[in-house]
């Protein structure tokens, strides 16, 4: 096998592994085969463009973070500022932390909760700690090329900009980050692991993954709301909930150490910045056995439990569905939809990204309308901020990880394609977007009052034929048909020109808002549209879907 650098590299420091009771050598093999294994995965950030052959001796990860050192390049403009460490630092920080926490989430939570290995490796005579120890670098390795090829030319310009000791305290900060988001992430799964197992479990762990995703979107958003800019100066008005942002905690470690600027409120979250990460690890060490032994959970897939649908969805898809094959179809992927584990990792975060981001925005509006009247207001508009993750969510619905079961849609007895189609976006409609419009719709009422009940009816109706024209132009094949390592050559712009339409109908439902009745003009108009786009667009046949 192929000898790596970093294993020549802990070579040097075998010592210190061989006095914690670590079988080095053993160790070491394992993490051989750990590197060249893989050499044969694809990073998740390249998997949307990756259908050529990979070459099985050559690491895709580390190939892929020349990516990474395109994104450090965003934060030498904060590097390069003038000294306000607390501001400029916490945003570098941030930009590192949402890079390596999504990486670790994405790429990396499938190497902490491995248990293949258990089978093979726990009948042998080989130390559970060696095995624990190679896992850990395992993962720790990836993380720290990670971390250099993100902020490995930003800091090497804060050498210059500001000195030695910025780039001393800045490596000091980013060790401590990168333990710390490792640990954290353990501790969260030793707590999943702990009251859950089966098939449960499994669905857990999908869930604390996608509300890490959001959690990092909206810490970032509380970051850059933390700060405000007066008279041309960044101030920051210290609150209790910034004792939750980690970046600001190792910003006021620079802001001390290199501004001079010292406060209760900057000691506290300089504190902060050493003692949580420090007591984590504490924490992680002696749970350690726990975790490693509760991973066995992991192997247990429980008892299938077959539910009876309730009468009222029963009679709710009865009235949608105009036909029989069409309810089999909108049951069909109803249950793909909320069974499949990859389905929902790669669309989820996105569903709870809808709903976060018309809040965003109409907190912008709060904060810099002063004159905001809630009776008058056009800002209940941003809902249609929602509409955005529709392109990404209807192109999904072409993949699944079982696709080799596409089979049966050619051995169903069907006459034409049309209920497989319509049935699949009627089951999205209803499943995946229907719960987002409907809470989304009744916070809007409450703030907005029942004024807007008929421009929310027509931003249902223009949702519903967003979502048929982002099918016609997106979905090329049977649904569930195809693999998620396919997904998808060149969609990227097609998804970007697509949500220009969504910009579209906020605009002509804002004109509407300016003449008398307009919103139920436009609802009209829409609705003659959505009965014209049903009818034509999912007149597909088996000549035209594979010609």
């Amino acid at each position: 096998m192929k000898e790596f650098f970093t294993l020549k590299l802990l070579d040097r420091f075998q010592w210190v592994f061989n006095r914690s009771d670590i079988d080095y050598k053993m160790m070491r093999k394992l993490l051989q085969v750990k590197f060249t294994m893989d050499g044969r995965r694809v990073p998740t950030i390249f998997q949307q463009n990756n259908r050529k052959k990979v070459e099985t001796d050559s690491n895709q990860y580390v190939k892929s973070l020349w990516i990474y050192v395109l994104f450090g390049l965003f934060m030498i403009p904060f590097i390069l500022m003038d000294n306000n460490y607390m501001f400029q630092m916490s945003f570098v920080y941030g930009i590192l932390i949402f890079i390596i926490s999504t990486s670790l989430i994405s790429d990396f939570s499938s190497v902490l909760l491995d248990v293949r290995d258990r089978n093979i490796l726990y009948p042998k005579p080989i130390n559970k700690k060696t095995i624990s120890a190679a896992k850990a670098i395992h993962v720790t390795t990836y993380l720290c090329l990670l971390t250099v090829a993100i902020v490995g030319i930003p800091l090497i310009v804060g050498l210059f900009r500001h000195g030695l000791l910025f780039f001393l305290l800045a490596i000091f900060s980013i060790i401590f980050i990168d333990i710390f988001v490792v640990v954290l992430t353990a501790l969260i799964y030793i707590w999943i692991l702990k009251f859950f197992d089966g098939e449960k479990l499994k669905d857990i762990i999908n869930y604390v993954q996608i509300g890490l995703s959001l959690a990092i979107m909206i810490g970032y958003q509380l970051l850059a709301r933390s700060f405000e800019l007066m008279d041309y100066i960044i101030v920051l008005e210290p609150e209790w909930w910034q004792l939750f942002i980690i970046p600001m905690w190792y910003g006021a470690l620079m802001e001390i150490t290199l501004g001079n600027s010292v406060n209760n409120f900057y000691i506290l979250l300089a504190l902060l910045s050493v003692a949580i990460p420090i007591i984590s690890i504490w924490l992680y060490v002696k749970l350690l056995p726990t975790f490693e032994r509760n991973l066995q959970k992991l192997t247990y897939h429980g008892k299938v439990k077959y539910k009876k649908q309730p009468k009222y969805k029963e009679w709710f898809m009865n009235i949608i569905c105009t036909s029989k094959e069409e309810k089999v179809f909108f049951r069909f992927a109803s249950l793909m939809m909320k069974n499949e584990r990859d389905f929902k990792l790669k669309v989820y975060p996105s569903l709870g990204f809808s709903f976060v981001i018309p809040f965003i925005f109409l907190f912008n509006v709060f904060k810099t309308d002063s004159g905001f009247d809630p009776l008058t207001s056009k800002a209940y508009l941003n809902i249609y901020f929602s509409l955005i993750i529709i392109p990404t969510v209807v192109l999904m619905l072409n993949y699944s990880g079982k696709f080799k079961g596409a089979w049966v849609f050619k051995v169903a007895p069907l006459e034409e394609l049309k209920p497989i189609f319509s049935g699949t976006i009627k089951a999205f409609l209803v499943k995946l977007y229907l719960p987002i419009y409907l809470t989304l719709s009744v916070i809007f009422m409450f703030i907005f009052g029942v004024r807007i009940l008929p421009d929310l009816l027509l931003v249902l109706v223009n949702a519903c034929n967003f979502s048929i024209i982002c099918f016609y132009i997106l979905n090329k094949g049977l649904p569930f048909s195809e693999s998620f390592d396919s997904s998808n050559e060149g969609s990227g712009t097609i998804i970007f020109l697509t949500m220009l339409i969504v910009g579209l109908f906020a605009g002509i439902h804002l004109i509407s808002t300016l003449i008398n009745f307009g919103q139920y003009i436009f609802i009209v108009i829409s609705l003659i549209n959505l009965i014209v786009l049903w009818k034509k667009a999912f007149n597909k046949s088996w000549k035209t879907l594979y010609s």
